[in-house]
């Protein structure tokens, strides 16, 4: 039996700074997503909603959030938290559903009501929480672990202050011709350079945001979308979401040590790249078939590290490839064609599906000024707090 399922509609909230509910953004995505699909609400087999704790009870449960808030209608419903990983936790679970026969379509939403500044942990004290502990042990937050990333990439790799900017800069040009984005503006180098520095060696411009958003998807069976009338769908191939392997090596959030490799030779690969290797192995594919790719830049240093994991180039040698300009628009190997979480922001439980959504237009062709010229496979990746692995891979 294949794995493949159907991708019959995408929709978005822009995402911004909204001042409302995190629901309203979800069941706006939803309602574009289904009128994309051709599809009806009350047509729809099961509901997956992807968490956000920030929206208390409410969020805990989005997946029940949403179906009241689009009115009851019997579906099934699931609810999923995996931190940034939680759309990709969320599109797995739907895709399990489907090729099971537990449902012929179904919903995939996420969306957020994000905090100003940067993301903190959830309230109360909690001692045993790694995520609350780098907090008031460290007080490691995330800029603060991005700036250090940053700081091994220069130490070990060579990248520079300007290297990073350059990732700003191409996202930044392709945020602006994104009617979705948060920031449409494209920026210089020279711009990066004289923002304030957050976490040295990384300025405010090299960091993404927190943004209000909304994302959803329609997925069913490939026998569904033939009787919908749709006979050459976009279709999801793979979904990855491995752990990673002891011992890690390398520092990683929210953890404030690395695992010991005293006893231990450390895996092979490292955490990120097993991600990718297991989403490639399922969908039989390589790196070398890639049309474009959707990465994870919280930060400008981490979207060079993700051109590595996913095998766009060598250990070390991200940076030449952006250099080079193989991951801009016409190049080799396009990164974040919708401009990244640069130009976004993060809205948590939407930013895995949005890049889905990204790849699903760009795979059918309708990304616009943005469009990746005769795009046939897509990979997603990102990451979620606790070694939630996550990526996708779409073909046409």
């Amino acid at each position: 039996m294949t794995g493949d399922v159907a991708v019959l509609g995408a929709g978005m909230h822009p995402w911004g700074k909204w001042g409302r509910s995190f629901v309203e953004y979800g069941v706006a995505a939803v309602r574009a997503a289904l009128a994309d699909a051709g599809l009806e609400w009350r047509q729809i087999g099961s509901i997956v909603g992807a968490d956000t704790v920030r929206g208390g009870y409410p969020g805990y449960v989005a997946g029940a959030t949403f179906a009241k808030a689009l009115g009851w209608q019997g579906a099934r419903v699931t609810s999923v938290y995996a931190a940034c990983a939680s759309g990709t936790q969320a599109v797995s679970t739907a895709r399990a559903q489907i090729l099971s026969g537990l449902a012929d379509v179904v919903l995939v939403v996420g969306a957020d009501a994000a905090p100003k500044g940067f993301f903190r942990p959830a309230g109360g004290d909690r001692p045993d929480d790694p995520d609350w502990l780098r907090f008031r042990v460290l007080g490691a937050t995330n800029p603060a672990y991005f700036g250090l990333y940053a700081r091994r990439r220069m130490a070990v790799h060579g990248d520079t202050l300007e290297d990073f900017a350059q990732v700003k800069v191409k996202n930044a040009a392709l945020g602006a011709l994104n009617a979705n984005a948060r920031y449409r503006k494209p920026v210089t180098a020279q711009e990066v350079a004289a923002s304030p520095v957050v976490a040295d060696p990384l300025r405010l411009l090299d960091i993404c945001a927190t943004s209000d958003g909304g994302a959803a998807l329609v997925l069913s069976s490939m026998e569904f979308a033939r009787r919908h009338g749709v006979a050459e769908p976009v279709r999801i191939r793979a979904v990855s979401t491995v752990t990673p392997r002891y011992p890690n090596p390398v520092l990683d959030l929210p953890d404030i040590a690395t695992d010991s490799a005293v006893a231990v030779e450390p895996a092979a690969e490292a955490f990120r790249a097993s991600i990718a290797r297991a989403a490639y192995e399922e969908a039989g594919v390589g790196p070398e078939d890639l049309s474009f790719a959707e990465v994870y830049d919280l930060s400008t240093a981490l979207e060079l590290q993700w051109y590595e994991d996913l095998g766009l180039c060598g250990e070390g040698e991200g940076a030449k490839l952006l250099r080079d300009c193989e991951t801009t628009p016409g190049g080799r190997i396009p990164v974040n064609m919708s401009g990244g979480l640069a130009s976004f922001g993060e809205a948590v439980p939407a930013q895995a599906i949005a890049q889905v959504c990204e790849v699903t237009w760009q795979l059918r062709g309708q990304a616009g000024d943005r469009q990746v010229a005769g795009a046939r496979v897509g990979i997603t990746a990102n990451q979620g707090l606790f070694g939630h692995g996550s990526a996708v891979i779409a073909v046409r």
